[in-house]
């Protein structure tokens, strides 16, 4: 959507979450150099469009592992949606009304739920813990749900310094559960809502971990597996050859690392590394369906779109979300036609200004 319509839409989220909350889903790691970045990067590329083509039935749909997709927007995976509305992760599913949706482990709705109210295709997205038995129970919950990927996110082998969730002292209420790990935990543990299970789950991170993570988690599960957290080309390389079948580029919004590169800068290299052996998707700092058009035109299969979602659902829930996805999708066939383009395959470098 356009970037005044998002600012004024952020706004009203603003005006109804708790400064702390609002804190969480908006800040990023140390000053938030790369938060800005992130979406300041996508407007610097510029277009080149062609004229006198007919599109007059343009198609935004895309082809992602072997799932028709009626957009190359994707609802990125985000924590604890039930700070932001009662129906949490439920609502955004219902109002991403058909298309993909990444589902965060650490979902205050438990994954069969979140996939029950949806429309369309769900991936679980997840992480390879220090107890394996705890993300291969997660694996499984996700293969019983119905889920058709698995996102692993690679970029956290510990936290980043996230400073406004520290002054905030940010904790989860007790009245909210991170539902998935529900009965998964070991006796003693702490097990549903609160900040007691938060903490654990923290320190479940693996610092040591490495790309035999990836090997791993394809010999418990038959469903696809998307890493996430890829920033540097040759990475992307590896993921290749570690049998993934698909790779984000992403730096977590921005919440990880303080200076890292901006998505968009980072996207051709990444895609010219895998050399068309994967799908190459792409998050941080899109807000527009120019920006989509931009993803789509360096290279990138689909994009993950997390905050506007989080806006939108705080601001008129499941509608709200469906109101941010149907701008999103309205842009960027409006940025295909008039670049041109057909189909949101004929997105290409050509698009582009050199």
């Amino acid at each position: 959507m356009a970037g005044g319509e998002l600012d004024a839409l952020e706004a009203r989220a603003r005006e109804r979450l708790p400064r702390s909350v609002y804190d969480y889903y908006a800040g990023g790691a140390d000053d938030e150099v790369t938060v800005a970045a992130n979406r300041d990067a996508w407007g610097e590329i510029t277009f080149r469009p062609r004229v006198l083509v007919d599109v007059s039935a343009a198609d935004p749909s895309v082809e992602l592992l072997g799932t028709r997709l009626p957009s190359p927007v994707i609802v990125a995976p985000t924590a604890f949606h039930k700070l932001a509305h009662p129906d949490g992760e439920a609502a955004t599913a219902r109002g991403a009304a058909g298309r993909l949706m990444v589902s965060s482990s650490l979902s205050t709705v438990a994954i069969d739920q979140v996939v029950a109210a949806a429309s369309g295709p769900v991936w679980l997205q997840l992480y390879v813990f220090r107890d394996r038995g705890i993300s291969e129970a997660l694996v499984r919950r996700a293969e019983a749900a119905g889920c058709t990927g698995l996102v692993l996110t690679v970029d956290v082998p510990v936290a980043g310094n996230r400073r406004r969730d520290d002054h905030n002292g940010f904790a989860l209420p007790d009245s909210i559960e991170m539902a998935n790990f529900t009965g998964l935990l070991q006796s003693g543990m702490p097990d549903g809502g609160g900040s007691g299970l938060v903490r654990y789950v923290g320190a479940q991170f693996d610092a040591s971990l490495d790309w035999s993570a990836v090997s791993w988690l394809k010999s418990v599960t038959r469903l696809p597996v998307i890493v996430k957290g890829i920033q540097h080309p040759d990475d992307g390389r590896r993921a290749v050859d570690a049998g993934a079948d698909a790779v984000v580029v992403s730096n977590h919004g921005g919440r990880q690392l303080d200076g890292a590169e901006p998505t968009a800068w980072l996207l051709p290299d990444v895609v010219g590394a895998v050399e068309g052996r994967m799908p190459v998707l792409v998050d941080g700092g899109l807000r527009s369906g120019g920006d989509v058009a931009r993803a789509l035109a360096l290279g990138a299969r689909a994009i993950l779109v997390g905050r506007p979602v989080l806006w939108g659902l705080a601001a008129g829930g499941e509608d709200g979300v469906r109101g941010v996805l149907d701008d999103l999708d309205a842009e960027f066939v409006r940025t295909m036609s008039l670049l041109g383009c057909r189909t949101a395959v004929e997105l290409g470098p050509d698009v582009l200004t050199p």
